[in-house]
Formats: C-alpha cells, sequence, structure tokens
C-alpha cells in the first residue's frame, strides 16, 4: 500500500509540473470476422493540436505506427498493418519529406488468419505522436488475445509481419519479475553499479519543480496568443503597404472631402456644427465597412476550407508549387509587367448601386468600390497574406490577419476626418508610391522560393538546396539595392524631366533610398557566408534545410554521449555539469531547438565549454540485452529498446515524458536550474545555461 501512495504522489507531482503529457488514449479489441479470419483493431482518441503518425513513414521520419508480434500461435498476419482513421499528408520542411498523420481520432487495424482450432496472439503497437511543441516518446500498447476458430488451408496465408519471438526467448521475457525494492538498479541495470548507480537514477521530480527561475518554457496559451499577435502583425503591415501604393494612397483625400462637404450640405442653421458631425461618422462609418468587408473574407476562408484544410494545403507540395506561381504572378504585377485588375464593370454595378441609395447600404457599397478598384494593389498582398498565415493552421488565423490589414487600411480614413488640417501635410501622390510596388515585387518573388523549396524537397528533384536559394536571395536584395539606388528602373517608373523638358538620365538619389539600398545591400553580403554553410540565423525559417547544402566550410563536432551512465562518469572525472537532452530522432521541435538555438555562437561556447552533454533517443530501437520489466504507477511495463529505457528515465527521475526536454545536472543526477522545453528564444535559452553553470559552481565551492 505504501509503494502505491508512493507512486500515486510521483503521478500527482508529474501532472503538477505540467511535464507528463498523455495526448493519446487507446483500446484495443478483436473482431472475429469469421471462423477462419480475425481483426484486432486500435481505436485512439487524440487531444486537439496532437496528431499521430501513421504506418508509411520514410525512413529517417518521425516515429511511424507498426505492429510488433511477441507470440503468434496458430495465426498468421494477412496483409500489413493499415490505418483505417482519416489520414492527412502534409510536406515537413525539417525531416525534408511528405509525412502521413491522423488528428482527433487515429485507428489502426491487423487482420490475420486462423491456421489452427485454437490461436493464441499477443505483442504491441508503437506509435508516436506530436504537437507544434513536443513530442512524446514512442508509446506501447500491449494486447493478448485468445480464441477458436476453423483453421484455414487458403494459399494466401501470408509471411509474418513480424517475426515473431522465439518460443525460448518468450518464456525468458515472461519469467522477468518485479522484485519488490526500491532500488531501481535492481531493475533497470546501471553500468556504474552500486549505490552511485542508483542515485543517478533516483528521483528528482519535486526538486525540479522547486525551482521557480522561470526558464521552463512558456505554455501553449501564451504561445497561441503569440502567434496570433503576430499574425496580427503580419497583417498590419500588409495594410500599411497596401495603403501606401497607388491604388489607394490618392483615394483618401477625394473619400475624405466628399464626406465632409456631403455633411457640411446637411448642416442646420440651429446647429452648423451638425454637418461635420455627420461627415465624421460617415467617414468613422466607411472605415468600419472596410474592416468588415476583409475580415468576412478572412472568416470566408476558413469556413470554405477549414483549418486543417488550409494547413494541409500549405504544405502539399503540389499546392506549394501553385502558391509560388502565384506569387511569382503577383510580383511581376508590382514589377510593372502588367496590372492585375477585377472586370471593370463589378465596380461600376457597385458604384452605380452606391449612388442610387443614402444611409449606412451607401457607405457600405462605397467601402466596398474601393476594395474592388484598388484590387490590382491589394490582391498581391492579400494573396501572400493568406497564404502565410494558412501555413499556421489556426482557425481563426485568416480573420485576425485580416482584421490588422483592414484596420491599417481604414485607419486614415478616420483620422483625416477628424483632422482635416492633416491632409495639407500629407504627402502627395508621386513616384515614391510606384517604389513602395516595386519593392513588394521583390519581396515577393523572394519568398516565392521558399514554397518553391518545400516542392523542391518533397520531390527530391534538387534544384533549389540551400546554397542555390540563398544565391538567389543573395540576387534579389542586391537588384532590390540597385533600384533603391537608381541603377534599375522599370516600366511604371515616372521618367523625371529637367526646365528644358528633357529627360534627366542622373538623377540624385534621396536621403531614404539611400539608406535602403544600404540596408538591401548589407542583407545580402550578410548571406554571403551562408554559400559555406554559415547559419544565416535570419534566414533560417525560409531557406532549405542545411542538410541539403553540399559544402559546410569548417563544421565543429561537439563532444557528446548517448548514453546516460557513460556520460555522467565522464562529467565526474571531469568535474563538469551535464546537459542532458531528451531527444528523439523523429522530434521536428528537437531539430529545430538544435537547428536555431544551439548553432547560435553564444549558445554553443556555452555547451562546448559548461557542460558534458548527453543526447538520450527515446525513439531509439536497439533492443536492450534482454526486456526489463518495471513496475510504473501500478502496473507492469517491459522495457524492450534502448529508447524504452531512456523514456522509463525521464518520466521515472524527471517526471516528464514529452521531447524536447532539457535538464542541467550535477554530477549525482540533481537538477541545478528548471527544466526546458521547446521555445526558440535564444536569450532565454542562455540565461538557462548560465543559471546552470553558476549553481553548479557556488554546488562545488560549497563541498
Amino acid at each position: 500500500m505504501r509503494k502505491y501512495l508512493l507512486l500515486f504522489v510521483m503521478f500527482i507531482a508529474q501532472l503538477a509540473m505540467g511535464q507528463f503529457q498523455e495526448p493519446v488514449h487507446f483500446s484495443v479489441k478483436q473482431n472475429k470476422i469469421s471462423d477462419t479470419e480475425l481483426e484486432i483493431v486500435f481505436s485512439g482518441s487524440v487531444d486537439a493540436g496532437w496528431h499521430v503518425y501513421s504506418t508509411d513513414i520514410p525512413d529517417g521520419g518521425p516515429t511511424k505506427a507498426e505492429l510488433v508480434l511477441e507470440k503468434q500461435q496458430g495465426v498468421k498476419p494477412k496483409g500489413a498493418l493499415r490505418a483505417t482513421g482519416k489520414v492527412h499528408r502534409a510536406m515537413d520542411d525539417m525531416f525534408g519529406m511528405e509525412l502521413s498523420y491522423m488528428e482527433g481520432t487515429a485507428s489502426f487495424s491487423q487482420k490475420f488468419t486462423i491456421t489452427e482450432p485454437t490461436y493464441e496472439v499477443a505483442g504491441y503497437l508503437t506509435y508516436g505522436a506530436c504537437n507544434d511543441e513536443n513530442c512524446i516518446p514512442p508509446t506501447n500498447v500491449d494486447f493478448s488475445f485468445k480464441g477458436e476458430g476453423a483453421p484455414s488451408n487458403s494459399s494466401e496465408a501470408e509471411k509474418d509481419l513480424v517475426p515473431p519471438v522465439e518460443k525460448d526467448e518468450a518464456e525468458a521475457v515472461d519469467s522477468v519479475q518485479l522484485e519488490e525494492s526500491d532500488s531501481l538498479t535492481e531493475v533497470v541495470p546501471s553500468s556504474q553499479g552500486g549505490q552511485d548507480g542508483a542515485s543517478l537514477w533516483a528521483p528528482v521530480i519535486d526538486e525540479l519543480k522547486a525551482f521557480s527561475d522561470g526558464t521552463s518554457t512558456p505554455s501553449g496559451e501564451k504561445k497561441g496568443a503569440s502567434a496570433l499577435w503576430w499574425i496580427f502583425l503580419m497583417g498590419l503591415l500588409g495594410g500599411f503597404a497596401a495603403l501606401l501604393t497607388p491604388c489607394v494612397w490618392p483615394i483618401i483625400p477625394m473619400t475624405v472631402s466628399f464626406f465632409l462637404k456631403r455633411g457640411s450640405k446637411e448642416s442646420t442653421d440651429e446647429d452648423p456644427s451638425s454637418g461635420r458631425k455627420k461627415g465624421i461618422r460617415d467617414a468613422m462609418l466607411y472605415g468600419l465597412s472596410i474592416i468588415v468587408i476583409y475580415m468576412a473574407l478572412g472568416l470566408l476562408v476558413t469556413i470554405l476550407f477549414g483549418a486543417s484544410a488550409l494547413n494541409a494545403l500549405s504544405t502539399n507540395a503540389i499546392f506549394n508549387i501553385f502558391f509560388f506561381l502565384l506569387l511569382l504572378v503577383f510580383a511581376a504585377s508590382f514589377l510593372g509587367g502588367f496590372e492585375i485588375t477585377l472586370p471593370s464593370s463589378w465596380s461600376n454595378a457597385v458604384d452605380s448601386k452606391a449612388t442610387k441609395t443614402t444611409g449606412l447600404l451607401s457607405i457600405f457599397l462605397m467601402a466596398f468600390t474601393l476594395s474592388l478598384v484598388s484590387f490590382s494593389c491589394t490582391g498581391p498582398i492579400i494573396g501572400f497574406l493568406l497564404v502565410e498565415v494558412a501555413s499556421t493552421g489556426n482557425i481563426v488565423g485568416p480573420a485576425i490577419g485580416m482584421f490588422g490589414f483592414a484596420l491599417a487600411l481604414a485607419l486614415p480614413f478616420t483620422l483625416f476626418a477628424l483632422f482635416p488640417s492633416w491632409l495639407k501635410a500629407a504627402p502627395k501622390s508621386g513616384n515614391w508610391m510606384n517604389c513602395i510596388k516595386v519593392t513588394l515585387g521583390f519581396l515577393e518573388l523572394a519568398f516565392s522560393l521558399k514554397f518553391l523549396s518545400v516542392a523542391d524537397l518533397a520531390y527530391g528533384w534538387h534544384i533549389l538546396d540551400r546554397e542555390v536559394f540563398l544565391s538567389l536571395w543573395i540576387i534579389i536584395f542586391a537588384l532590390l539595392g540597385a533600384y533603391f539606388i537608381g541603377w534599375l528602373r522599370f516600366p511604371h517608373d515616372e521618367e523625371e524631366y529637367d526646365e528644358m523638358g528633357e529627360v534627366v538620365t542622373h538623377t540624385r538619389t534621396s536621403v531614404t533610398r539611400f539608406f535602403l539600398a544600404l540596408i538591401s545591400f548589407a542583407f545580402a553580403l550578410y548571406m554571403v557566408p551562408g554559400l559555406w554553410g554559415a547559419p544565416c540565423k535570419a534566414v533560417s525559417a525560409f531557406a532549405p534545410p542545411m542538410k541539403t547544402q553540399d559544402f559546410v566550410l569548417g563544421q565543429k563536432e561537439t563532444l557528446h554521449f548517448e548514453d546516460y551512465e557513460e556520460g555522467m562518469a565522464y562529467a565526474k572525472a571531469n568535474h563538469k555539469p551535464v546537459f542532458l537532452d531528451f531527444t528523439g530522432y523523429g522530434c521536428v521541435n528537437c531539430r529545430k531547438m538544435e537547428a536555431a538555438v544551439w548553432t547560435h555562437p553564444e549558445v554553443q561556447q556555452l555547451m562546448d565549454d559548461g557542460f558534458v552533454l548527453i543526447s538520450l533517443f527515446v525513439d531509439e530501437k536497439t533492443p536492450l540485452a534482454e526486456p526489463i520489466i518495471v513496475d510504473e504507477m501500478g502496473e507492469n511495463r517491459k522495457l524492450r529498446t534502448i529508447g524504452d529505457k531512456w523514456s522509463y528515465l525521464q518520466r521515472y527521475k524527471f517526471g516528464a515524458n514529452a521531447q524536447p526536454f532539457y535538464v542541467l545536472v550535477d554530477n549525482d543526477g540533481h537538477p541545478l536550474t528548471g527544466s526546458y522545453s521547446y521555445d526558440e528564444d535564444v536569450p532565454a535559452f542562455k540565461r538557462f545555461l548560465e543559471s546552470g553553470i553558476k549553481n553548479y559552481k557556488k554546488l562545488i565551492s560549497d563541498k
């Protein structure tokens, strides 16, 4: 009873820490299809935001679902394990491959042919699950069924899906019993042996919880809020960019003046200010109508496709080619190749309707007319925003993005109506608006390559490897700098004339354009070292992964261990703290942390000089010398692989089961600071490392 109470307390402590996650719950049953055939069905419920990988994951990808048979008597597998739920397919940039997964519910089935009057089949289903921040280690769903049937002599009985465990080996596994002892070294062998080995595995959940220095990862709710704020900011910037284009800016003073003049005509002798008030009200309603129209567009996109479909489309190889071509067309339009306009009959019809109506409907139709006539400038920006927002998979993302866009677009109409004198100080229309259009054209051209890169990785064309991608970006931003400085001109750039009416061929460069050119040239030069393997963190989110680069100059190999006891022994002998990295070959966010955070020069120096790195892969499939049975939460659990062992260490010692999971420990396995999970905040990660080093030095000095 005491032991079970202790296990229960540990479980509650794990939940309190928020590190122990169980997002998938599977049940298993057998269905007798006939006297000669049976089916084993695994049905799982998946928490929102999580997904379970399917059965057809290629080598080098995340953990796929697979069936392992430990005992099969009187039955033979009929075909392979099948994913019977709704399977989504999406391109994953980090792995460079298309992955299949299930959300909401996950189900798998395996059919068997009965070959003897009585049968017995036992084994387990292994599956992997991830969300946007973490992955859980490969998890097993055990099953064991017996029954009776009529033997089938069909020649279609297939070979075993997984070679069964030999009888003597199975008996050896079944004979392993958990000893009634609190010493973990009697259950999980330690190369250290003795009391030292036991202390390395001793639970430190309460110690880890006691640290409250804020080093652990922010909650998912905060990250979700951050994503929405980022989407809103993207929309806001897009709206301000559209506002300053030739299709929108010249309309603002005319529209505001129209509202104010219409209001003044309706003023009365008793209240001369009533006309101005009405003009301001109409302008505000006009701005509000713009917001409603564009938000409705965002909601319409979500309703038509749904968040999951948008995300699947944005990561699908074929649609990424479509997005690439679409942005290429938008870029050509902004660069002056042609104008993208809606049929003039549409805007004429709406404008005619607006003049024939009054009140709120008239104002709304005027705003709708603006949306139509300005489409040649706003369309490419809206298209780009919706494509980018779709990749977040957030159900309210398109609406939030369009709200930001419309707010920026509508704001001047209200402000200039409230403060008409500002119109006189506002910049007049001119060639500077074409400069903004061309700049947007260059940016859309650059971002279009991101989508082509996804398709290139999916199909394995290798036409846009990292060095090719960076070369194109270097050229694009160098040409943008040349445009700012005046060396490059496009068809819709206005000519400048001297006093005699002659075209000026050598114009002066404004100070603003000079600084913009300086920034553009500097950014192009910044990417040049990336051709030889420099991280170029500012573009790492857009460029293909480093593994696609053929040549990396001066690549540094970091000394690290992949065995817990061996690494701890080395750290103790060299008097250094330990960086424990619970990771997985199939953990996407683990690779993101390593690519975006670990490669930062200051972080890399702290890790190389300050710690012994021990990476423990929870999905390592190498079998243990012999299976180990442990008692966890009151039930026996079988550890079959090295990955199982490290996953159990993470759960038992630290009360966590999601990856990536980082913890800094001293030479006895006690934590030096709080844990850290997925968060690409370099300063926060540096503080995490520095805190561990500081506490380790203090610990050594106190001894």
